[in-house]
């Protein structure tokens, strides 16, 4: 299959979808990002990459980082882990309180902010230190994606801090709940700074193809994690990666995927690619408008879909 052309045919369709939607404009560093901008990229067992349009450009990845804090909350705690967060589809905005509440400050899913935020939580526990965590975060996205140079942008991270009263409304109430371990200012700034997380289509693409092989890199051959730990990981991205649109994004383009409010979208393929996709202005569930067609048309073209 001709994935290149595929790529350049969809890069041409989607140009007039570019602008339509709204940037993340509640956080004020990423208000400041270009409409307009699209990149896309798959990447292939063997390590082969095809790239379409600003592939090199770095941008922050926001909850697309919740898959690899998921990840490694899941290799150290793994059943338990489901005590303090379950795996079912929110409903809800991904910033519900009354949800927390009514589920006495036990978060529906790891990918809504506040399962995220007690994710982040438990690794502190686990790894006793929150800037140690930060550096067991950084040191994994850094090995899985192939790049030792990635980090995290500190103005965003900032930025988000200063208005991040409802995610620490959220890290306060399962703390009233007794779902909370650390010191809430601390975790929630070690949440804000992997969300923070920087990163090209390229990069991103390959940090994700682990996901799609059982959780082994194929590349590198390194096992980061079982199969029957992928399996469950792959499970959440489908049922609840893209908040209270994730049935929606299932039926129109049938791959487990994460999206970030920084426009990216990162998805798998099992057993054959990983993608990702990036275009800022967002659609009204928090997701990328042009990243998702781009994907619904990639699956259609190409006829690789779960279902």
């Amino acid at each position: 299959m001709n994935y290149q052309a595929i790529l350049d045919e969809i890069y041409d369709e989607v140009q007039p979808e570019l602008h339509k939607g709204k940037v993340a404009d509640y956080i004020p560093a990423l208000a400041e990002v270009g409409k307009g901008q699209f990149a896309m990229t798959v990447t292939l067992d063997n390590g082969q990459v095809f790239s379409v349009g600003d592939s090199g450009k770095q941008f922050s990845i926001q909850s697309i980082s919740k898959v690899f804090t998921f990840t490694l909350a899941l290799d150290v705690y793994s059943r338990e882990l489901y005590k303090r967060v379950g795996v079912e589809p929110s409903g809800n905005p991904f910033n519900s309180l009354v949800q927390l509440e009514y589920e006495n400050g036990i978060p529906r899913n790891p990918f809504i902010n506040a399962g995220a935020i007690a994710i982040t939580d438990a690794l502190i526990s686990y790894y006793r230190d929150e800037y140690m965590t930060l550096e067991v975060i950084m040191n994994f996205v850094r090995e899985i994606s192939n790049n030792p140079k990635l980090s995290f942008d500190p103005l965003v991270a900032n930025s988000e801090m200063e208005h991040g009263d409802r995610n620490l409304a959220l890290a306060r109430l399962m703390k009233s709940f007794g779902n909370f371990e650390n010191d809430v200012l601390g975790t929630v700034f070690t949440y804000f700074k992997h969300c923070s997380i920087t990163m090209n289509t390229e990069e991103l693409s390959r940090a994700m193809l682990f996901l799609a092989f059982g959780g082994t890199d194929p590349v590198s051959q390194k096992q980061f994690i079982t199969p029957s730990q992928t399996k469950r990981i792959n499970a959440v991205m489908l049922t609840c990666g893209h908040y209270d649109a994730s049935g929606e994004f299932a039926y129109h383009v049938g791959l487990p995927a994460k999206s970030g409010v920084g426009g990216g979208i990162a998805a798998i393929v099992p057993g054959k690619m990983s993608i990702a996709v990036w275009s800022p202005a967002l659609n009204r569930y928090g997701n990328s408008h042009a990243g998702t067609l781009a994907l619904e048309k990639f699956t259609t073209k190409t006829g690789l879909s779960i279902f």
